[in-house]
């Protein structure tokens, strides 16, 4: 399996070099040159599977560099009793009647970022020694609030890595800060970084983009790579958890074999839908995806009218993570819709660099609506489906699954209520204990912190928080870095003791 750019501006590369560039040197993302099949009797099998074995079997489509001992190694490395609290690692539970939630934050962090990035150091640290690099890896990772200590709690301690996170000051919740914050692990930093998470976003990628930068590292030692989802390594391990739920649902006869469903995936930064989207190309029987949004709306309105414009207001929401005008890996997806149209891809992309906005032709437009639609729950809607649910389901929404499930409802004229639906939730309520309470209560708590909120949700629901997030406020705090945007390169360089 060999790799390609979107932009057409680079030799293909193995698997394993893709995983550790991160991203294409000169601007652009590795994809697979072609998508692997997998056989309606292979997907159908996956119901007497553990996790673990579909996580081989997909993997060995994509990563076939790495043989099937080490991949054995490094899912059973990742996908284990104590990185997980469930046998299942991403179990499903039955909403109501066609509805089911996919919790995908049963990790260690709290956040399905926990699904791919407990599994992504160990591909990183094997394509290391495959590609035979000498120099130590700097990994930099730009978060709207889970990815950064999803991916701190995964490459912390690893020989050979470093990580640098940098997050928006005053963009993620004080759970989420702490998070990061607190995190131990001798090769790990934290920055705060004013402005917005495109701010941070679009900054690191021009450092990976800053070949002058890029050679100052690597005379002292360092090559640059990523663990956001423009690293293929990090959105190959999402592309498992569609076809274990699809498996879940076979195994308790809830479909039948080759039975299409939905989708509904809380999306900003469109990497999770993209996996879908990849399981669905390989395969896996989907109608049709839902793309939820927040009040920062840029991919409803681009899936309504092929105008991708990121010139409007940022809102700060009660779902920061989907906080992001900048989708990177609308970029693959485009690719992919497009059938590998590079010069396509350059002239959009280009577009959007110089005028903030690029319009898609009407053959691409057509071709997305086929398969994809998109929805959008406002701040208001968001808080009333936590309370519905909670209230009639027993059953607690952190506010981005409350997107969730909050499009799918809207998006139900163009699907039908007897199909299967799955809708992803992306992390635990307690991440965002604050806005779940004044969603549950409608009242403020203005006078109590983020911390005395969390025992407060406690108090009423009797469903204890998640073990990540249980006396997060008595650890030590160790990493109280802030910047800029534009002083990012000179924290970096402070950071790795560049300027000795």
């Amino acid at each position: 399996m060999e790799y390609i750019s979107t932009r057409g501006n680079y030799d293909q590369v193995s698997s394993a070099e893709a995983i550790q560039l991160g991203m294409v040197p000169s601007g652009g993302l590795f994809v697979p040159q072609e998508v692997p099949q997998l056989k309606e009797e292979e997907i159908y099998q996956f119901q007497s599977d553990s996790y673990q074995t579909i996580a081989k079997k997909v993997l060995a489509k994509f990563l076939s560099d790495y043989n099937a001992q080490e991949l054995e190694e490094i899912v059973n490395q990742a996908y284990n009793g104590d990185n997980f609290a469930t046998e299942e690692i991403a179990p499903l539970v039955n909403l109501e009647e066609e509805q089911y939630i996919l919790e995908l934050w049963h990790g260690p962090t709290a956040a399905f970022k926990d699904m791919a990035l407990q599994l992504m150091p160990y591909l990183l640290q094997s394509a290391i020694d495959k590609v035979e690099l000498e120099e130590d890896v700097v990994i930099l990772v730009a978060t709207s609030g889970d990815t950064g200590k999803a991916a701190l709690e995964g490459f912390k301690d690893l020989d050979g890595i470093d990580i640098i996170v940098f997050y928006p000051q005053d963009g993620v919740s004080k759970i989420q800060e702490y998070q990061m914050i607190t995190t131990e692990g001798d090769n790990t930093a934290v920055v705060a970084v004013e402005g917005n998470f495109d701010d941070c976003q679009s900054t690191v990628k021009e450092v990976f983009g800053d070949q002058d930068f890029k050679e100052l590292l690597e005379q002292s030692g360092y090559r640059f790579s990523s663990a956001n989802s423009i690293n293929w390594g990090r959105l190959v391990p999402q592309i498992i958890y569609y076809f274990a739920a699809y498996a879940y649902l076979l195994k308790d006869n809830k479909i039948e074999p080759g039975e299409e469903i939905n989708i509904s995936v809380p999306t900003g930064n469109f990497g999770n839908i993209l996996a879908g989207y990849y399981a669905h190309s390989m395969g896996l029987p989907v109608n049709k995806f839902v793309c939820a949004s927040n009040d920062n709306k840029v991919l409803t309105d681009f899936l309504a009218t092929g105008v991708y414009d990121i010139n409007r207001e940022f809102k700060k929401t009660i779902s920061p993570s989907m906080d992001i005008l900048i989708s990177s890996n609308l970029e693959r997806f485009l690719f992919e819709m497009t059938d590998h149209d590079a010069e396509k891809i350059n002239e959009w992309y280009q577009q959007l660099q110089e005028e903030g906005k690029f319009e898609i032709d009407q053959r691409t437009k057509e071709k997305i609506k086929s398969l994809f639609t998109g929805a959008y729950a406002t701040e208001a809607e968001t808080k009333e489906t936590i309370k519905e649910v909670y209230e009639n389901n027993d059953y607690l929404l952190d506010p981005h699954t409350a997107v969730g499930v909050e499009s799918y409802r809207k998006a139900l004229e163009e699907l039908s209520e007897e199909e299967v639906t799955v809708i992803d939730s992306t992390a635990n309520p307690y991440k965002f204990s604050r806005a779940v309470l004044e969603a549950l209560t409608g009242e403020k708590r203005e006078d109590k912190d983020d911390f005395a909120v969390l025992e407060e949700l406690q108090d009423l629901t009797g469903q204890e928080a998640h073990r990540a997030l249980q006396g997060l406020d008595e650890r030590k705090i160790r990493h109280q870095r802030n910047c800029t945007s534009s002083d990012i390169k000179d924290e970096i360089k402070d950071i790795l003791e560049l300027n000795q």
